[in-house]
């Protein structure tokens, strides 16, 4: 059996608290229920001081009584029970086997506890809100997704890795990183270089850019994941490591470093713990085609949709004030077209590793 840690028991009794909060209703004879912080658009806030987005003090009541509410006040109990199950056994498992674990049909009836994965996702983001704990310190995992190679050697759950020897594949990024699975020991790296899609993280790979500028080079295959996000807050934190992110040039790339600078609006309450506001976009620009002179016949016209999110981003909070925000976007909007990563090899395979992001470092041509 695992051994069990402070974090496991401080997760067990606030599961303990919320099951106590109920019970003391149910005896007082009173409709047992508890608050759920709303996780929408308008409990959502931009924190100007912290530079990340936050939670506000909106909350939904969860009712047992109450006809509307009483599945989901259930199903919020059972995926409550399963992580106290977990906590006392000092496991942890993953959010499609809780999902399992939970899913039963009711004695006596024909309905089911969880019809399909969909419904009990939610569920473990609303329990993570209701006591402030992180779906990772609940003991539940997703599916890995991402990798990382770099002069650094870290302890993963017992294991000595080398991130200098993990061939083309890399270390895969696990989904939970807390310091009791994950701890950092030597390294030298400079820097930490968040690539957006791992077939461009492979050139990066290949080329062994990470030994040439002794740099951390991550991906996260698109949107990076919690595990990736968490993983470059702690590097950034704890060995302050400067963080550079490298997307393509349309608005899905910029959303990602919103994502990963401020946090996230749907999550807004693990800003805390995963955004990196010191965080630099180094990645495609609008201005790129005349600075590299990258052949007009390689870029994308924007779709609508482009367009409208474009417009939706330049009024974010966090870019709306900054004139070089609204001078990219207004490029991108003005020229009509976008530019994905994959465009420099139209000049050379290599011209990203060797020419294109060294230059960019050297200029300081980054925008924050």
């Amino acid at each position: 059996m695992a051994t069990k840690t402070k974090k496991h028991a401080d997760t067990a009794k606030k599961l303990e608290n919320m099951a106590q909060v109920v019970v003391k209703y149910a005896k007082s004879k009173e409709d047992p229920g508890f608050d759920i912080p709303s996780r929408t658009l308008s409990n959502a806030r931009f924190d100007e001081k912290k530079k990340i987005i936050t939670m506000g003090e909106s909350v939904q009541r969860r009712n047992f009584f109450n006809l509307g509410q009483a599945k989901k006040f259930m199903q919020t109990m059972l995926i409550a029970s399963g992580c106290k199950e977990l906590a006392d056994q000092a496991k942890s498992t993953s959010i499609r086997d809780m999902y399992y674990h939970t899913k039963h049909t009711i004695e006596g009836t024909s309905e089911n506890t969880f019809d399909d994965q969909s419904e009990s996702d939610p569920i473990i983001e609303d329990l993570e809100v209701a006591i402030t704990s992180l779906r990772e310190e609940l003991g539940l995992f997703a599916e890995n997704r991402g990798a990382m190679v770099g002069p650094m050697t870290l302890v993963d759950n017992g294991d000595t890795i080398d991130l200098t020897r993990m061939g083309s594949g890399g270390w895969a990024v696990p989904s939970i990183v807390e310091d009791d699975i994950i701890q950092f020991k030597k390294h030298n790296a400079k820097y930490i270089l968040l690539i957006e899609k791992g077939a461009v993280w492979n050139r990066f790979n290949q080329d062994r850019f990470w030994e040439k500028e002794k740099c951390i080079i991550i991906h996260g295959q698109g949107q990076p994941p919690r595990g990736v996000r968490r993983l470059m807050y702690r590097l950034h934190n704890e060995l302050k490591l400067p963080v550079y992110v490298l997307t393509d040039n349309d608005p899905w790339g910029y959303y990602i470093y919103s994502v990963v600078k401020q946090g996230s609006i749907n999550l807004a309450f693990e800003s805390q713990r995963m955004a990196v506001p010191a965080a630099r976009f180094i990645g495609m620009s609008s201005f790129d085609v005349e600075r590299f002179g990258i052949n007009k016949t390689v870029t994308i016209k924007l779709t609508d949709e482009d367009t409208r999110r474009a417009r939706e981003i330049m009024n974010y909070p966090w870019f709306k004030n900054k004139k070089d925000w609204q001078k990219e976007i207004q490029k991108m909007l003005q020229s009509q077209v976008k530019l994905e990563l994959e465009a420099l090899s139209s000049k050379d395979f290599s011209f990203i590793t060797e020419t294109y992001l060294p230059e960019k470092l050297k200029k300081k041509q980054w925008l924050d």
